[in-house]
């Protein structure tokens, strides 16, 4: 067998077994919550779960926050519909806040340290998976809370920057990234620790680079092997 002759075959051959690994990929049979998942959807969910392992910081925001306890602000702040303000209303009442509601708009008045720990408080139940607590507590839908605590919170920051209150503005839009945001798209994701999920990180990892190399000289041999060169 000439060496063109062996080279298509060997590409040929690498390039079916790419294939029949990819088939097995997109075939539910790895573990998933309850249920097979194919394999993008086993990586990303792990994935998924290894991010939100990372991505715990509310203990130390409810901390930061003890700070502005007794501070008290006075803003108007545009919501996305009289729905959202409605709810808003009845949250800021629930915490003890005032709240004056026309419209989209909610004007809002209130010890600032009140509402940042009222929101961490929901976010780190949502962060646990446990969303009862929070809709029994206000009456509304746990997912609607924290997208109504976001909402608000940065009206409430832009509206405090536009006070020259740079100091009151600065936690709600910390706890907007490091609190409500995790909590609100990691809900239902189970945290998982990276260090105990090392071995497979990096099995995924390298198994990437693999197959994309694999795939790539498959294609190289398989060209050789018709005689087509590729140069510049």
């Amino acid at each position: 067998m000439s060496m063109q002759s062996k080279l298509k075959a060997r590409g040929l051959f690498m390039l079916a077994a790419f294939v029949v690994v990819l088939v097995v990929i997109f075939m539910p049979v790895f573990p998933g919550s309850g249920k097979k998942v194919n394999g993008l959807d086993y990586m990303d969910n792990l994935f998924n779960m290894i991010s939100k392992g990372s991505s715990y910081f509310i203990p130390k925001a409810i901390k930061d926050s003890e700070k502005f306890a007794g501070k008290m602000i006075d803003v108007k702040v545009a919501m996305k519909s009289d729905q959202q303000a409605t709810e808003t209303g009845k949250m800021m009442e629930v915490i003890g806040a005032q709240a004056a509601v026309s419209g989209k708009e909610v004007v809002v008045k209130g010890d600032m340290g009140l509402m940042l720990q009222a929101s961490l408080v929901d976010a780190d139940f949502m962060f646990k998976n446990d969303g009862k607590p929070v809709a029994d507590k206000y009456g509304i839908p746990e997912k609607n809370v924290m997208f109504n605590w976001h909402v608000l919170f940065g009206a409430i920051g832009k509206d405090l920057t536009k006070q020259e209150k740079f100091e009151e503005a600065k936690p709600f839009a910390n706890v907007q990234k490091k609190a409500l945001e995790p909590s609100y798209n990691y809900f239902g994701v189970d945290a998982k620790n990276w260090q105990e999920n090392l071995a497979l990180i990096i099995f995924a990892l390298a198994f990437y680079v693999f197959y994309t190399l694999w795939y790539g000289f498959g294609l190289m041999w398989l060209f050789e092997g018709l005689g087509l060169k590729i140069g510049h």
